[in-house]
């Protein structure tokens, strides 16, 4: 019988498990893809190592920068271009193209595009919080929302002092306090770009921790918003490693390795049950491996299934202790059949999962050498002109990618797939998506790129992933946290939960190994109220 089985290779999972092994605990790992490291991954690229997922963590609490130490990579961390970002946004005088530009993106199709002079690109501005102003006056803001909407901004600073905790919506907040013109241009391609959603539909909570409080402490919201800023530590606000993101994952297995970790990749987890007593029970997983499945690094898929290949093989592997972390809707799938406190979590009101892709280019292209829209640039649903949500200049961004391509070579990565609408690529062909992305990448730049300039191209899916921020958030949490803490042996961990970003994702995960390790050690521990 295995100490401890981790469903899930995921950076939770992976980080879970060495919590548990280095206690000396037997682990197993079951992956249901072909690599470990889950949306922290990376591919090769016309010779160039780049990440093909996460590209960044937040430096915020210092765990993670904590735990890289720990793994021996803290040479390699790696701070971004303080450069910034753009903004790209359909100009203040065309009037509301949104409309039917929604109608093209919820019907799965971008072309034909009104002229580029429908849109503008400007620089983010400096003095914010997810694009919320702390200095609604400033040049830089003027700059994106015009006399008009800095002046309505304004007037944030005469309303009356909410109390702590009544607000939730994001974006509800910014146009009670801003107004709608802060909220479209400022806010929405910011939430956009980093949660995937609308920030109406943004927990203020967890995406803003402590605007709430300092928004009453303060009386207005760029109030609060300078209180953040001041507070926030000296320097950049994310980091990277050397040789990218993917990095990671490879560590850690490296380490698992070390202690004797199974790693078991191609390998489903098909139902949970639970036997014993509450204070010996046995857990049975039935899984079911690909016949061709064999433990893989991070970043060494295992070969494509040959049609020839014998039949998938199912057995139940039992363990003393069962750490899920899975995506949301797989977790809730094997624990809703254990009991009342687990099938009611099936009935919360779970966001929709959102569908995103992602295009990477290695061009050709000495324009670029210029970085002419900073580190990337941030889109509005509105622009009529582009498809994709966001741009990263990667070679701009990350002072190693630069150095590894070399003078004119660069790499741009796009992102397509916002929550609510249905994802504008699903239909294109990767000849079509190229070409979309190329497109997409001349306008947001502002440089001519003829399809000849491409060197290489990559398309990455990632699908069905729930998002932990939406309005509710919390109280879900909070009832998946109590159903856990009511089942022995059992926790639950990964991103759904715990946040977005891996200063999130980690710090949830060590905790959820600490407790099991705790657990089987015959020690006690008090869960937090994260």
């Amino acid at each position: 019988m295995i100490d401890v089985l981790v469903i899930g290779g995921g950076v939770a999972g992976l980080v879970a498990a060495r919590e548990c092994a280095q206690v000396g605990l037997s682990v197993t790992i079951i992956e249901a893809t072909d690599t470990v490291g889950g949306p922290v991954a990376g591919h090769v690229l016309d010779g160039l190592s780049l990440d093909s997922g996460a590209e960044s963590f937040a430096v915020r609490g210092g765990t993670v920068a904590a735990f890289v130490e720990d793994l021996g990579l803290t040479d390699q961390i790696v701070t971004p271009n303080v450069a910034g970002a753009w903004l790209h946004l359909p100009a203040l005088n065309t009037g509301s193209p949104s409309r039917a530009r929604s109608k093209k993106i919820a019907a799965g199709r971008a072309l034909p595009r009104p002229s580029a002079d429908a849109s503008v690109s400007v620089p983010l501005p400096k003095a914010g919080v997810l694009g919320i102003p702390g200095s609604p006056l400033a040049d830089d803001v003027r700059r994106v929302i015009g006399w008009k909407g800095s002046i309505r901004a304004y007037l944030d600073r005469h309303m009356p002092v909410l109390t702590i905790g009544r607000e939730h919506s994001l974006g509800d907040l910014v146009k009670k306090r801003m107004g709608q013109r802060v909220l479209d241009r400022l806010v929405e391609p910011v939430a956009s770009g980093v949660y995937t959603t609308s920030a109406v539909d943004l927990e203020i909570d967890v995406v803003a921790p402590g605007l709430n409080r300092a928004l009453t402490t303060a009386g207005s919201l760029s109030g609060a918003v300078s209180a953040l800023r001041s507070g926030a530590p000296a320097g950049s606000n994310v980091g990277g490693l050397l040789g990218g993101m993917a990095s990671l994952p490879a560590a850690i297995v490296t380490s698992l390795q070390r202690h004797n970790v199974s790693i078991l990749t191609g390998t489903t987890a098909d139902t949970l049950a639970r036997s014993g007593s509450d204070d010996a029970p046995t857990w049975a997983v039935t899984v079911t491996r690909r016949a061709d499945a064999a433990p893989a690094a991070p970043t060494d898929p295992a070969a494509p299934l040959d049609p020839a290949a014998p039949a998938n093989i199912t057995e139940t592997l039992t363990a003393r202790y069962v750490i899920i972390a899975t995506q949301g809707a797989q977790a809730l799938r094997l624990v809703n059949p254990l009991g009342a406190r687990f099938d009611a979590l099936a009935e919360l009101d779970w966001p929709a999962p959102t569908a995103v892709t992602l295009t990477s280019l290695v061009l050709d292209a000495p324009a670029l050498d210029a970085h002419p829209r900073g580190t990337g640039v941030l889109v509005s649903i509105d622009a009529p002109d582009v498809t994709a949500k966001a741009l990263t200049h990667v070679t701009a961004k990350w002072a190693w990618v630069a150095e590894a391509a070399g003078p004119g070579r660069h790499v741009v990565r796009l992102s397509y797939g916002r929550a609510g609408h249905p994802n504008p690529t699903d239909d294109l062909s990767d000849d079509e998506l190229q070409s979309l992305a190329l497109h997409d990448a001349a306008t947001l730049l502002g440089v001519p790129l003829p399809a000849s300039c491409v060197r290489a191209f990559a398309r990455t899916e990632w699908r069905d992933a729930l998002s932990p921020a939406t309005l509710g958030a919390p109280e879900r949490a909070h009832q998946v946290r109590e159903a856990v803490a009511a089942t022995p042996a059992l926790e639950i961990t990964g991103a759904w939960l715990a946040g977005t970003g891996l200063a999130s994702v980690i710090p949830h995960a060590l905790e959820a190994g600490d407790r099991i390790r705790h657990a089987a050690l015959g020690l006690t521990i008090t869960a937090p109220d994260l």
